[in-house]
């Protein structure tokens, strides 16, 4: 049998697939129609005129959100709402601005007060797409507190390690994640305060809805500097458990503005539907900070699971004007018919967190009118390359650098390449760091120096950028799984699986899907115990175990076990 360490190996020297979507491409869209940008005029002005001055103090609650209150009052704003909520089954919420700030400084006395936390303290928030998430965000700038965002697909050991590595003082969840909390709290002796969004009371825990009715709405927004922690994002790593990226209030509050004025493209009177999951990066990206800077209306739908005719009702019933979804709803929603439906006010469609396939972008075009603006950025990042309006969108790539940063292909000495040469993609950090970049990673310093290549941070990916200055994604430099926008380490899928008596030993690798992107492919070798049972029943024991052990969207969804060195049974 071919040993595990040299199958890992074999497995893992792999490139990034670019995958045909099954259907014929149609002509052109009849109503396809290029939308001028609002808020630049071309790609090189944009470049040229960007610029973003850092104040030594800087708090977004107040310094952005409270201004467009005072804008909404003097009357100098649209009558878009600043938040607009609904959950498909009749439920809508409206905020103004004010309402947001009169809502934010009630959650952000019960962080002061009730939960005694004080600025610097660690909050970890785990919710669903409901309002609250959005007033915690906001709450815990005001109160300078440190957010950390978790999606609710973690488990109980996934919760358990982000307490006890963080050290949070305050957790806020939900009636479906509170027993896993409670499951694992006397084990986290930082924590101390325990919200719950529910209607129903929970012992040990504060009540959000019913404090929220008590809460005053006088608050005084803490005076943070501008370098100061704002928050902090589990992001997966090639080995070892998640590390936890740390971003200053200037590096999200103040760097995004990169993303809603020139990739969003925002104005005052536009509403943003970003289906980002809550507990990631994206979702400050492009349910917070890019919408918020510009005045614009942020939409969200709740929607638990994702489905094709849910999104294109919404589409076509509200306002919307800007789509961002990842490349795995795009390669989704193109399977159905969307000849019935109309999206009378869409204008934008934008992609991030895995590369697109040409294929998909050509038939959203083809059944929509519109096109798709492929962004690229990570955790640790703001916007780095994208297909800006007014560009030339070439299929397949990630489009130019954005205004934020100054962007290399390099070699493994640091030295630039030139085009048409695959390296390293980097952004230039010395002698003048840029203020999009996240500060470190926390309690990990020697991670975080490893990013570091000469003058340059290094992405971990690879690339090249072609004569004309556009960006072309090819791989990973490292084993990090991209499936559906997630990113998923091989290293906790391979933890989780040998804790299963079946397995003796396991590789995670990626496989290719027409939907997903990629997938997780695990290569297992069974115990002896195991080797006579029936191995279609052992591969969904073993896939349910995962996804016991941690988050499910990291479970193996291909299987395969090793038999000889040249033959795998793939089931």
């Amino acid at each position: 049998m071919l040993p595990l360490v040299t199958l890992k190996t074999l497995l893992r020297a792999k490139c990034f697939w670019r995958l045909a979507i099954p259907g014929s491409v149609r002509e052109l869209h009849k109503d396809y129609r290029i939308v001028p940008p609002q808020n630049f005029s071309n790609y090189e002005s944009m470049k040229q005129e960007f610029k973003l001055e850092t104040p030594e103090y800087f708090n977004f609650a107040k310094d952005i959100l409270d201004q467009w209150t005072n804008m909404e009052k003097a009357g100098k704003r649209p009558s878009n709402p600043a938040f607009w909520w609904i959950n498909g089954n009749g439920e809508e919420v409206r905020w103004s601005f004010e309402e947001l700030g009169s809502l934010s400084r009630k959650f952000a006395n019960i962080l002061t007060e009730a939960c005694a936390l004080k600025r610097g303290d660690r909050v970890i928030v785990i919710l669903p797409r409901i309002p609250e998430w959005w007033l915690a965000n906001v709450a815990c700038l005001r109160t300078g507190t440190v957010l950390i965002p978790g999606t609710t697909q973690l488990t109980q050991r996934d919760i358990l390690y982000r307490l006890q590595s963080s050290k949070a003082k305050c957790i806020i969840t939900d009636e479906v994640l509170a027993p896993a909390v409670d499951a694992v709290a006397s084990k986290c002796e930082n924590l101390h305060s325990k919200l719950i969004v529910s209607q129903k009371p929970k012992d040990g825990w504060g009540n959000l809805k019913e404090m929220m009715k008590q809460a005053s709405d006088n608050h005084t927004c803490v005076k943070t500097k501008h370098d100061e922690m704002m928050a902090i994002y589990f992001t997966s790593g090639t080995s070892g458990t998640p590390k936890m990226t740390g971003h200053t209030h200037s590096s999200f509050g103040l760097g995004l503005s990169v993303n809603g004025r020139f990739w969003l493209d925002l104005t005052p009177s536009d509403v943003i539907w970003n289906t980002s999951d809550t507990g990631w990066a994206k979702s400050a990206w492009s349910s917070i900070f890019s919408p918020w800077i510009q005045g614009a209306c942020v939409f969200a739908h709740y929607l638990p699971r994702f489905e094709p005719t849910s999104i294109f009702q919404t589409l076509s019933e509200f306002p919307i004007t800007v789509f961002c979804s990842a490349p795995t709803a795009y390669r989704m929603l193109i399977q159905n018919d969307m000849t019935s439906y109309k999206f009378k006010s869409l204008k934008h469609c934008v992609s991030a967190g895995e590369p697109i396939n040409p294929e998909v972008t050509e038939q959203w075009r083809n059944q929509t009118g519109l096109d798709i603006y492929e962004g690229y950025g990570q955790t640790e990042t703001v916007l780095i390359c994208g297909n800006f309006k007014g560009m030339k969108i070439k299929s397949g790539s990630m489009g130019k650098p954005s205004p934020a940063f100054d962007v290399k292909i390099l070699d493994i000495n640091g030295n630039v390449l030139p085009p048409g040469e695959e390296g390293d993609i980097g952004i230039q950090v010395l002698p003048n760091r840029p203020l999009g970049l996240f500060a470190h990673y926390i309690d990990n310093p020697t991670k975080t120096v490893s990013t570091l290549r000469g003058n340059f941070y290094i992405t971990g990916d690879r690339g090249y950028m072609d004569e004309d200055g556009y960006f072309w994604f090819v791989a990973r430099s490292d084993d990090i799984i991209l499936s559906s926008g997630y990113r998923i380490g091989p290293f906790e899928v391979e933890s989780a699986l040998i804790e299963h008596p079946a397995v003796a030993e396991a590789a995670v690798v990626s496989s290719p899907d027409p939907i997903r992107g990629e997938v997780v492919k695990a290569f297992i070798v069974l115990s002896h115990d195991y080797k006579s049972h029936d191995q279609e029943q052992l591969k969904k024991e073993i896939q349910e175990h995962v996804k016991k052990i941690t988050a499910p969207y990291k479970y193996p969804r291909k299987v395969g076990i090793p038999i000889m060195m040249t033959i795998c049974l793939v089931f």
